[in-house]
């Protein structure tokens, strides 16, 4: 029996499903349901309770998925402390971002590490927040790069650093005229905003509330990237991240524009899975995630 096998039996236990399984450990699906097979005639143990409703582990397969973790801890521990006496920095780190980090902060971040560790690959996801969280918590990617990071007794949380929100709008506008606004004048401006379930726009709907200010919320998205093309033309202001519109102010199709009340920033952080062993390229990915841009 090969720990490969545990590894993927561990897999499908957290994702409860074959296609990620089968993607996490870069087979197919009916490689999965063979090696579950070969476990449950190794064990002479019916393992999982195959339904189309619901997935659900037997005694025995809560048994052994209790065993394989700690022996593939085990095992992913030896592994890297093994390279870490022979110095190797190398293997695949897998993650899982939100995208204004993804497109904006995280490339920078990537070329330093690429340069100093060229044989690491790094395999990047594009995802909504929630979706990050599960990808994390299911172990389909090792790290998750979020904001507003939300506590969970099941995730590590690595604090990154705070990035200020501005206002931003169309040359034209109004607001453009001025180098900064107070909140209040935001009342009743029409506003391109994220999705109510985004974190950067539950933490704006809070701000917004307490300073009893209500906005026309025009067009909603989910990604910043459309934000900024409804506020090009001319649709409404935003507030977004300011590493996010970088090149659009430079190129002056967008202007912006700093919010005097109060400090507007979002918390960025890394997250993993606790009891996740961290392999020395994952350690020192994120070590450089942490430093000074």
């Amino acid at each position: 029996m090969q720990i490969d096998s545990l590894k993927v039996f561990c897999d499908l236990a957290e994702t409860e499903s074959f296609t990620k399984a089968a993607q996490i450990n870069s087979v197919t699906q009916s490689a999965v349901s063979q090696q579950i097979s070969a476990l449950e005639r190794a064990f002479k143990s019916l393992l999982i309770e195959r339904s189309k409703k619901k997935f659900r582990l037997t005694r025995e397969g809560q048994v052994l998925y209790d065993y394989s973790k700690q022996i593939i801890q085990t095992y992913e521990s030896l592994h890297s402390r093994l390279q870490e006496l022979k110095d190797i920095i190398s293997g695949t780190i897998r993650v899982a971002t939100i995208y204004s980090i993804g497109l904006h902060d995280l490339p920078p971040y990537i070329k330093r590490f690429m340069k100093s560790y060229p044989t690491v690959n790094i395999h990047v996801e594009y995802r909504r927040a929630n979706q990050v969280y599960e990808d994390v918590l299911s172990n389909v990617v090792d790290l998750g790069l979020v904001a507003y990071p939300v506590r969970d007794s099941k995730l590590e949380i690595v604090p990154l650093r705070k990035e200020q929100l501005i206002l931003i709008a169309h040359p034209q506008h109004p607001f453009a005229k001025q180098k900064s606004i107070k909140l209040k004048a935001l009342a009743g401006q029409k506003v391109i905003s994220f999705e109510p379930d985004i974190p950067t726009r539950k933490a704006l709907d809070k701000i917004l509330k307490e300073h009893d200010v209500e906005v026309n919320h025009v067009m909603e998205f989910d990604n910043v990237e459309t934000v900024k093309r409804a506020v090009e033309i001319d649709a409404g202001i935003s507030i977004v991240p300011q590493g996010t519109v970088t090149q659009e102010i430079a190129k002056q199709t967008l202007i912006a524009v700093t919010i005097e009340d109060g400090e507007f920033y979002r918390p960025l952080a890394a997250i993993f899975k606790k009891n996740k062993v961290l392999s020395p390229a994952m350690k020192q990915f994120l070590a450089i995630l942490k430093e000074t841009p």
